[in-house]
């Protein structure tokens, strides 16, 4: 049994003041494979005191020094690729073809982007005979969540690094383990002692402990839009800054004039892309009711073509849900989706055929919904799509629109035009026209419910700048 008990606070791996052990489990497995312990306040009073002396330093440093280091983060976490990959797939599930691709690779990727960002980013501009400085905002907590691990600790730690700022993390309780590594690439690329500290814990404790912490200058939370909500209300008597990235139910629609074959077949191998457990997921897909028929049958075949199973073997394409809550979860809302007249065009409840072990789903399409019913306005986190059928144009965007997310949406169309028009009317951050994939310099966050603030890219440096303005620093 392996055990990551300790924290890493001002450049060194120390106990925890008060020892709680926390089982990690494998999700495919059922099995424990690793201990973490679980901090305090304490403990986070510990490592917010590392960030707060490491300050006065670090925001010093050149722009030249700080890239550097960011270099040295990319090199190291080179080196720990591989791992980082084998232990995202044994923590949350991924097929390890999705956790070397995608998963680890996102890491890799919002370090070097930092970097880049880093080396032209204008920190002073000249208004009249005034000057305007962005500076570091100082302390920042960090707390990540368990379905994309790596890739939400890299695109928080990368900017505030860049940036000159010190930080506190607390990964997932979850999916704890590539945390470590990353905490190790941090120590191996010798980022200064204090900058990068590290403190697991559950949301109610460390997470809390975190956000009321009179000495943390601002807060970004990755989570659902409930916890991101208790964040903001812990920090309010500080006055600190809150960025959250929150829940998503995002639309999908397919406009009359697309190729329904690719439309419907890309839209459905997105929803099960990470089993689902994307803020971002395609969850509702509008078609047009004349077409609706013929969008089933496509869902169907392209479903029956996903190979669920163990996160190890070749061939894998799906892996489990993360946890056993999760798995109670989509559980009960598939049982309310049928209990509300919704058709089940493929899946359904309980685990795939064969399967008896592992938190895993079955590939599932429900029609014929209405965007009343609990899975259409429910974030399921699971490999659950819901279509919904349209009769005019107006009436999708209305039914887009109509959800308290505003994280991403989709829009499939044969004339790159229409799909302008339409995309331009979806209250969302995120908006992607045929299949076009994001970069990691292209800002993701979202409206309403789904949070504020950006990240990723030079919009990722923002939220971690304060605006100064030197009245008169040009006067004579």
């Amino acid at each position: 049994m392996r055990e990551y008990t300790q924290f890493y606070i001002n450049g060194e791996w120390v106990e925890p003041t008060a020892p709680q052990n926390c089982d990690v489990i494998n999700p495919a497995t059922e099995e424990v494979c690793a201990h973490i312990s679980l901090g305090n306040e304490t403990d986070v009073d510990k490592a917010v005191a590392a960030a707060r002396a490491a300050f006065d330093s670090y925001s010093r440093t050149s722009r030249a020094e700080r890239v550097e280091l960011l270099e040295a983060c990319v090199e190291a976490y080179k080196k720990h690729y591989n791992e980082i990959a084998a232990a995202i797939s044994e923590e949350m599930g991924a097929p390890m073809s999705l956790a070397t691709t995608a998963q680890a690779y996102t890491g890799q990727g919002h370090l070097e982007e930092a970097a880049r960002v880093l080396r032209d980013f204008q920190f002073e501009e000249d208004l009249g005979d005034h000057r305007l400085v962005k500076e570091p905002i100082g302390v920042c907590g960090l707390i990540t969540p368990w379905n994309w691990p790596v890739n939400q600790i890299a695109c928080k730690v990368a900017p505030a690094l860049a940036v000159g700022c010190t930080m506190v993390l607390k990964p997932s309780e979850v999916a704890p383990l590539s945390a470590y590594l990353f905490a190790q690439v941090m120590h191996e690329a010798g980022v200064p002692a204090g900058v990068f500290n590290l403190v697991n814990g559950d949301g109610a404790t460390v997470g809390t402990a975190l956000s009321k912490h009179p000495q943390v200058d601002m807060m970004s939370f990755t989570g659902s839009t409930r916890a991101g909500s208790l964040v903001a209300q812990n920090a309010a008597p500080t006055v600190k800054r809150v960025t959250q990235e929150l829940g998503g139910k995002s639309p999908n629609i397919i406009l009359d004039d697309a190729d329904l074959e690719k439309a419907v077949t890309g839209g459905v191998m997105h929803m099960y892309n990470n089993t689902g457990q994307s803020c971002n997921a395609p969850s509702r897909m509008l078609v047009p009711a004349h077409l609706l028929e013929q969008a089933e049958e496509i869902a169907a075949r392209v479903s029956a073509a996903v190979v669920v199973g163990d996160p190890q073997a070749e061939g894998t394409t799906m892996g489990p849900v993360v946890s056993e809550v999760q798995f109670n979860k989509i559980q009960g809302l598939i049982e309310k989706g049928i209990e509300e007249g919704a058709v089940v065009v493929v899946g359904g409840p309980g685990r795939p055929e064969g399967i008896d072990k592992g938190y895993f789903i079955r590939p599932t399409v429900f029609s014929r919904a209405n965007n009343d019913m609990t899975i259409a306005r429910e974030e399921i986190f699971g490999p659950v799509l819901t279509m919904i059928p349209y009769e005019t144009e107006e009436e999708a965007i209305a039914i887009a629109n109509d959800t308290e997310y505003g994280l991403a949406g989709y829009v499939q169309s044969g004339d790159i035009e229409h799909a302008r028009k339409v995309a331009a009317q979806i209250r969302a951050g995120n908006v992607s026209i045929n299949g076009s994939a994001a970069g990691f310099n292209v800002p993701f966050g979202g409206y309403k419910q789904s949070g504020n603030g950006r990240e990723w890219g030079s919009h990722g440096f923002t939220d971690y700048l304060e605006i100064k303005a030197v009245q008169g620093y040009h006067a004579a």
